[in-house]
């Protein structure tokens, strides 16, 4: 099986480039046009996809991104459906996906078995928020998981030993926050990603890019300044929000000049 995260990111770096990680809610609003909006976010540029798995608890997002869970949770979206939707983008697409949920709905499906499954239909990577990986390895149920790469959270607020074991444990890429809060929170990036960034990166090799509170060009670039990539999530949500009718249009209009300002 092909490793599309690594091979993303190494292509980056031979480039000089940054990588534009684009969140999106999977079935929001609906199934076809969250297809529609995967496609076209990978067309625009957007080297990575996170697709949010619609959870009914997601205690980790702000409202925007909860109300996009709920949006797709009553348009008829399951955790198979969620497989269904990346095999779909398969056919015509190569952009890594990276599985941004809870154990909830992980745990439910069968932990080894969702990982198979993802895996086989076409999905790269996991960040489960709530499953911190000491507590996995004290759980055999949780000790199985081969096929995604494990993507690991880390917040300013991280403690330096905690830092370093979530780094050193890290798979395809680190999602290092830019402030602490929920997503969609009130308030741009902090100042201080360069010296996060750097404190991540001397315990691991793998990328570290920066999301939380990005929304304007202005602020892609400096988060694009000091670290390997920059996510957006709950900005492109907003869009599809707030633009039932022709989201995908909308979404296209409102990313193409963050993921410009990344591309430098």
């Amino acid at each position: 099986m092909s490793d599309r995260i690594t091979t993303c990111f190494d292509s980056l770096r031979a480039a000089g480039k940054k990588a534009f990680v684009a969140y999106i809610a999977a079935g929001d609003p609906d199934y076809a046009r969250s297809l529609d909006i995967m496609k076209s976010l990978a067309d625009l540029g957007a080297d990575v996809i996170e697709l949010g798995l619609p959870f009914s608890d997601p205690l980790a997002d702000g409202i925007v991104n909860q109300m996009a869970a709920d949006r797709a949770l009553k348009a008829g979206m399951t955790t198979a459906r969620v497989l269904d939707l990346i095999r779909e983008f398969r056919q015509t697409h190569e952009t890594p996906i990276v599985l941004f949920t809870y154990l909830n709905p992980v745990f439910n499906y069968g932990f080894e078995d969702f990982h198979r499954d993802a895996a086989a239909a076409g999905a790269d990577g996991i960040l489960l928020l709530d499953l911190p990986p000491d507590e996995a390895l004290r759980n055999p149920d949780l000790a199985g998981g081969a096929g995604l790469k494990h993507i690991r959270l880390i917040a300013p607020t991280t403690p330096p030993d905690r830092l370093k074991l979530l780094a050193e444990s890290a798979e395809g890429f680190i999602y290092a926050l830019s402030r602490t809060g929920v997503t969609g929170a009130h308030g741009g990036p902090s100042a201080n990603i360069a010296e996060l960034v750097s404190a991540i990166k001397a315990h691991s090799g793998v990328p570290v890019c920066v999301g939380f509170g990005i929304s304007t060009p202005e602020q892609a670039a400096m988060v694009a300044a000091a670290a390997d990539g920059v996510i957006v999530g709950s900005a492109i949500v907003k869009q599809v929000e707030t633009n039932h009718d022709d989201p995908v249009e909308v979404v296209r209009a409102f990313t193409a000049p963050l993921i410009a300002a990344v591309k430098g």
